[in-house]
């Protein structure tokens, strides 16, 4: 029996040795290849063993008989707004592929420290990973410098890391939202490495249902339980019409002495307990 097993092995490797992958071959590029010694010294993400990945890519996926690509079937949820009292960010905790339902409770505010907070939209791994990787740079910063990064250089951290990545598939929509000596800031990333600062932000295949009720009841002055409310109630309408959203509703709060998390809500409990069948106006209910 178990010269059988290895044989079937040996037959199975020699077959691997055998398969013709020269199509995905590219001619070396002119410049001196780094050793690989040195290669392991510099700072990065590790990349598939090609010269050129975005040529790999479009030899892979990119011609008429080329297998069908990876496409992210992705949405979600995700909200912030700068107010008098700070920064508040709701999201919601669906993850999704496509008409299916992977998750209801996924996390999608990285605490980055404990003044910044970012958010999760496009690809969970992607999102999650570079996120985490904003944190250790951050505190890399803070060692070095002896005080924390503000809210646009982390950000500036993030968008210079995702830009070096561009068109290698990434899939990222993400808000980075703090606190630091200057005030409150709230900044968009995503992975074509774009960064812009903001006032309020909704990103997410429900996105547009939370603009709709973010834009009609915000203003600056809010107080602090009407920004919570408004965030929450946004989310909610949001994972009310789009099928993508759903699950709990995450609501933080970043003020000056840090961020804190004020609630964790099931949006169907919130639907049937508080918001269903109210035929009030807006600005009675937020």
């Amino acid at each position: 029996y178990q010269r059988r097993v290895r044989g079937s092995i040996n037959s199975f490797t020699t077959m691997l040795a055998n398969i013709n992958l020269n199509f995905l071959d590219f001619d070396r590029p002119t410049e001196k290849v780094v050793e690989e010694e040195n290669a392991s010294e510099e700072q990065g993400f590790r990349l598939p063993p090609k010269y050129a990945p975005g040529k790999f890519l479009q030899a892979a996926f990119g011609q008429p008989d080329s297998p069908e690509a990876i496409k992210f079937a992705h949405g979600t949820t995700t909200l912030a707004f700068i107010f008098k009292g700070g920064v508040i960010v709701a999201v919601d905790s669906r993850s999704t592929m496509g008409p299916y339902i992977a998750s209801q409770t996924v996390k999608k505010v990285i605490e980055i420290n404990p003044y910044l907070l970012g958010t999760m939209a496009g690809g969970a791994a992607d999102c999650s990973f570079w996120e985490r990787e904003l944190g250790r740079r951050c505190r890399l910063y803070e060692l070095t410098n002896k005080e924390r990064i503000s809210v646009a250089g982390a950000s500036k951290l993030l968008s210079n890391i995702v830009y070096a990545y561009k068109n290698y598939g990434l899939s990222m929509g993400t808000m980075i939202a703090g606190y630091d000596k200057t005030g409150a800031h709230l900044f968009y990333v995503d992975s074509d490495g774009t960064r812009l600062k903001g006032q309020k932000f909704c990103v997410g295949s429900g996105g547009t249902y939370a603009y709709g009720i973010l834009d009609t009841g915000y203003r600056w002055g809010l107080e602090v339980n009407e920004a919570i409310e408004l965030g929450r109630r946004s989310i909610y309408h949001a994972t009310h019409r789009d099928a993508y959203s759903g699950g709990i509703i995450n609501v933080y709060h970043v003020h000056e002495k840090g961020w804190t998390k004020i609630s964790s809500d099931d949006c169907t409990k919130l639907h049937y307990e508080r918001y269903s069948g109210q035929n009030r106006s807006l600005d009675k209910t937020i």
